[in-house]
């Protein structure tokens, strides 16, 4: 890699940890081809990223950001997986540590927190942002719902009432 290639490295890491929610960093040693391109295809369906850097090169980008405590976990052979969602990144890299037993998730940044594996774990077991935003409208919706039930109840009561006369009458 010339230095030319390095310093736009450097660069696109910089933006992406200035930008991103979070970054969870996790060592890959033994990962297949396949299995690495597993778990990029299923992070980019959650909304996330996997980048291999060299460490040296990502302690350099980090300097400045707010992730900058994560470069204490790179050593030895790590990826970074981000999203802007900080769910996305987690849920996706636990899920496929489970399957796969050669993905070890050492830690990684949300914001200024730092978080280690365990915190990440924790992180990834809580809902999405999409199911947040459901849960939401769902809680937003069930007043509104309720109350056109209880508008229509008494009416309903009373056209009950009225067919059991009628019925009554009739026989």
């Amino acid at each position: 890699m010339d230095k030319a290639a390095k310093t736009e490295l450097v660069s696109t890491l910089n933006g992406v940890f200035n930008t991103t929610g979070v970054v969870v960093v996790a060592h890959y040693a033994g990962l297949t081809v396949a299995d690495m391109q597993k778990l990029r295809a299923q992070m980019k369906q959650a909304g996330g990223s996997v980048k291999v850097a060299k460490n040296r090169l990502a302690k350099i980008a980090l300097e400045g950001t707010d992730v900058a405590s994560i470069a204490s976990l790179l050593k030895g052979p790590t990826l970074l997986a981000y999203s802007s969602d900080p769910i996305a990144a987690p849920k996706v890299a636990v899920e496929f540590a489970k399957a796969n037993d050669k993905l070890v998730i050492l830690g990684g940044a949300m914001g200024a927190t730092a978080l280690n594996a365990n915190s990440v774990k924790a992180l990834a077991s809580l809902p999405s942002l999409d199911e947040l935003r459901a849960k939401l409208v769902g809680l937003v919706q069930a007043p509104a719902t309720k109350l056109a039930q209880l508008a229509n109840a008494p009416a309903g009561k009373l056209a009950r009432v009225f067919g059991a006369y009628a019925k009554r009458d009739a026989a």
